[in-house]
């Protein structure tokens, strides 16, 4: 059965920080590339940030600079550190694990944690 468990939203003044966390289990973590997707009331779940298998980074340019994704190392777990944070950072995070094959695609999703930012 495969999980993904994500921590540390909450409630931050603007320009804080928050470090969320997503840990995997059930899958060959080494072979998925990580995404941290977020969505805001209203609106569309999009992407935020990334790291890939082989631990290169990709970000939104809304993030670009304030945050940054890492892990995806043995312990099967994933961060996206976020600093700065404004109130348009607001939206509920998800963590994806995402592979593809010739054949077929993996997609798996964790339940999400709330980020407000707001003072």
């Amino acid at each position: 059965q495969v999980q993904l468990v994500e921590s540390g939203g909450g409630l931050v003044q603007p320009g804080g920080s928050l470090r969320l966390s997503c840990a995997a289990s059930g899958i060959s973590f080494s072979i998925y590339d990580m995404n941290w997707y977020h969505q805001a009331p209203g609106k569309q779940r999009e992407l935020v940030a990334g790291i890939t298998s082989g631990g290169h980074t990709n970000y939104a340019d809304s993030v670009e600079g304030r945050f940054t994704s890492s892990g995806h190392n043995a312990k099967n777990t994933v961060y996206l550190q976020m600093n700065s944070l404004k109130p348009e950072d607001t939206a509920v995070y998800y963590c994806n694990a995402h592979y593809s094959s010739f054949k077929r695609e993996y997609d798996y999703w964790g339940q999400g944690t709330q980020v407000t930012v707001s003072s």
